[in-house]
């Protein structure tokens, strides 16, 4: 089978050790996404992060050859759970009528104390 690492040029990806998706045959593992924006900036509250987090996955699963459409699985991992209503507003608003399986946990905290939420997400082609 093979494997296609996507990265998205983050300063951080060689850095690590890591890349934002792995496509090995049909199955693809987004790694963790933060509301990051182009500029490189974590800005907004739960739910705006959550939003941005979700559309950097979109963009990876894009250059993977999948969309949303095809997420089996996702991880939401939060810095205050109390605003997981934010986060599963946004969480719904990109999944509505997919409904995968998710995870939402909190956590102590972020690499960066601006960012709020993570999301990692797996995905599918058939």
């Amino acid at each position: 089978m093979s494997r296609k690492n996507i990265s998205t040029g983050s300063k951080w990806e060689p850095i690590i050790g890591y890349s934002r998706a792995v496509r090995v045959g049909n199955q693809i593992s987004v790694s963790g996404t933060t509301g990051t924006d182009a500029s490189g900036k974590v800005t907004g509250d739960t739910y705006a992060q959550t939003q941005q987090a979700l559309a950097n996955i979109a963009a990876a699963l894009a250059l993977a050859g999948a969309s949303l459409e095809n997420v089996v699985r996702t991880r939401i991992f939060m810095t205050d759970i109390s605003q997981w209503e934010a986060a599963g507003k946004a969480h719904g608003e990109a999944f509505g009528s997919i409904r995968p399986a998710t995870t939402m946990v909190q956590v102590a905290k972020l690499i960066d104390p601006a960012m709020l939420v993570e999301i990692e997400a797996d995905a599918v082609l058939e």
